[in-house]
This record gives structure tokens, C-alpha cells and sequence, in this order.
């Protein structure tokens, strides 16, 4: 049995959300979201900026500030979101790079993490981030099963302690959900979402 490649699933994970994100209009980015207060332009501006952060982490800079600045692109946040989910791809794809030490100093600045371990934290956040800009547009959103399945152990490894109360925490605490949902709806319970938001 092969063992998937994390750069695939990221791969396909990040072209997910650039076709559910590409059926924004300018009238949704007001929307709300799942993700705390953030309206649907603040998400959109979140995701764009991790993603030049991850890939300027596979290229050896993620230790500068810069490259994980969010800004909000208030004329075509879509396009500028598609662009930089290109970028990643391409950083990602780059020989050597599930080997090479990424610095991602939003997770901490003490350790660097090997490539692989990097993009699986990138692929995780797009798995939900992708659920996430769905729900807040309101449309189904149906993922290959193999990738929801990958994505699920990686989810139920995201430690659930007192850092997820933090201002600025990836994730907010666990919500409690039957061990027979759907898989996506355990991800992102483990996550923090609710399966049912906006109830």
C-alpha cells in the first residue's frame, strides 16, 4: 500500500478552495464565517497570506515577518486568493522540499519543521478553511473522500490544550460530535467548528 503524498493532497485541497472561493462576488465578502469574527474578505486575506508564508517558508525565508503579512486586496480579493494558491502549489512541488526545514513562526520560532510535517499543517488548514469559506457562502461542498480521510488523523493530532484559547490560535477548542459523522464534520469539530454553523 502506497502512502499518499502530502503534497498531492495539499495540492488538491488548495485547487478545492480556489473553486469554491472563485464563486465569491464582491457583495459576499461581507458574509460572516466560521472562523471567529472574521468576515468572508478577512478569511480571504488569511488564506492568501498563508499561503505566500508557506511558500516562502519551502523557499527558506519564513523567518521574515513580511512574508506572512495580511493585507486585504479590495479589489479582486478572488483573483489575488487564486494567484497565491498557485504560488504554494509551485513552492510546494519543488524538489527536496518534504527534507528541507520550514520556519513557520506562527506555530513557534524555537524549532523549524521538516517539509513534510509543514505541508501537512498547510493541508489541514485548507481542508477546513475550504469548508469553511463554503458554509459561509452557503453551497455544499463535496471533497474526494481520500482526501477527507488523510486530513482526519491529522486533525485528531492537532494537540487541544490551553494554546487554542489564545488570541490568534489556529484552531478554538474542540467541540464534542458522535464518533459516526461524516468524516468532514469530525474534522472540523475537532477544529473548533460547529458541523451545523451558523446554528
Amino acid at each position: 500500500m502506497t502512502t499518499p503524498d502530502i503534497r498531492q493532497l495539499d495540492a488538491d485541497a488548495v485547487r478545492a478552495s480556489v473553486a469554491v472561493v472563485s464563486q465569491a462576488t464582491g457583495p459576499d465578502l461581507d458574509r460572516a464565517t466560521p472562523c471567529g469574527d472574521w468576515t468572508l474578505a478577512e478569511l480571504l486575506a488569511h488564506m492568501t497570506a498563508q499561503h505566500h508564508g508557506f511558500a516562502a517558508a519551502a523557499a527558506g525565508r519564513g523567518a521574515d515577518p513580511a512574508v506572512w503579512q495580511t493585507t486585504v486586496d479590495g479589489d479582486d480579493p478572488v483573483s489575488a486568493y487564486a494567484a497565491a494558491a498557485e504560488q504554494v502549489i509551485a513552492a510546494f512541488a519543488q524538489d527536496g522540499v518534504l527534507q528541507r526545514p520550514f520556519t513557520l513562526p506562527e506555530i513557534t520560532t524555537r524549532i523549524t519543521f521538516p517539509g513534510a510535517q509543514a505541508i501537512g499543517f498547510h493541508f489541514i488548514d485548507y481542508v477546513v478553511h475550504t469548508w469553511d469559506v463554503a458554509r459561509s457562502l452557503g453551497i455544499a461542498l463535496q471533497l474526494p473522500a481520500d482526501l477527507v480521510l488523510a486530513a482526519l488523523p491529522i486533525a485528531e493530532a492537532v494537540p487541544d490544550g490551553d494554546e487554542r484559547q489564545r488570541p490568534g490560535a489556529a484552531f478554538r477548542p474542540s467541540l464534542p460530535v458522535p464518533a459516526d459523522v461524516d468524516p468532514l464534520d469530525r474534522i472540523v469539530a475537532l477544529l473548533g467548528r460547529s458541523p451545523t454553523w451558523p446554528t
